[in-house]
């Protein structure tokens, strides 16, 4: 089982340096205060809020930009945090972010508040909670952006993915309506057919993460003959193998996808 292997890497926070990371937990005390949690709250979504009409009219400014990665980063916070991890979902506080989710534009400030936004999902789900799969699963949120942006996005959307899928009521969410399991296998097919090879810092952990959707999802005995069909074949080309092949977890879970599939099966000498 896939459970049985370590989890996809994780990734780094946002940090902004000029902010003391003792202050801001002891901030993140307080806001246990319902008054003071809900005035930052209100403040903290004007100030994300007020970026969508300059997102939807390609009008972000470098300022715009900073105060909301800023704003971002402190929800980042707030979700990674026990004290208010929970109270920010029930809050539905990520909703905020899902407009900069869905853009697809490739310009560096639309890439820089994407990121942004895929670390704070990426916060809630890197501990196993059900009750933050139940309310992404809610919300449909199924990263929209894993075939937009940079390497480390991508990396970081296909972690989120892998996460709620290890959930059982996750892959179920996914495998109950076919246009849910298409829409996912077609973006990871995709993001194999473009993976940048220059991007030798996060190339092994975004294939990592890849491979481990796909196993995830094999283990499904219903869907796994289907899936054969969506699996791409440059996961086994030689360039790919060898980026892995220094990871065991990363190059022992593709060995046990091309043994649950039919792909490549001429190519499985690579892996004696």
């Amino acid at each position: 089982m896939v459970r049985e292997a370590a989890s996809p890497p994780s990734f780094p926070p946002i940090r902004n340096p000029c902010i003391n990371l003792l202050q801001i937990y002891r901030l993140v005390r307080q806001l246990r205060s319902l008054e003071i949690g809900e005035q930052c709250l209100d403040l903290l979504s004007k100030v994300i809020t007020s970026a969508y009409r300059p997102l939807v009219s390609n009008r972000l400014s470098e300022r715009v930009v900073r105060r909301t990665c800023n704003a971002i980063g402190l929800f980042q916070t707030l979700a990674s945090h026990p004290d208010t991890k929970m109270s920010f979902i029930r809050a539905s506080m990520p909703e905020y972010l899902y407009a900069f989710l869905k853009t697809r534009s490739r310009e560096r400030n639309y890439e820089r508040l994407r990121f942004a936004s895929l670390v704070v999902i990426g916060s809630l789900v890197e501990v196993d909670n059900p009750e933050v799969v139940d309310y992404l699963l809610a919300t449909e949120m199924f990263p929209c952006c894993m075939e937009i942006g940079t390497t480390f996005s991508k990396t970081v959307a296909t972690f989120i993915i892998y996460r709620i899928l290890l959930n059982e009521k996750g892959l179920n969410y996914l495998l109950s309506m076919p246009e849910r399991y298409l829409v996912v296998t077609h973006c990871l097919e995709n993001m194999v057919e473009i993976l940048d090879v220059e991007d030798e810092e996060y190339l092994p952990h975004l294939l990592k993460n890849i491979i481990g959707c796909y196993l995830r999802i094999s283990e499904n005995e219903r869907i796994r003959a289907d899936l054969s069909g969506y699996i791409p074949w440059l996961l086994v080309d030689y360039k790919y193998v060898n980026i892995i092949r220094g990871d065991p977890e990363a190059f022992g879970n593709l060995r046990r996808l091309i043994g649950f599939s039919e792909v490549a099966q001429a190519y499985k000498r690579i892996y004696r």
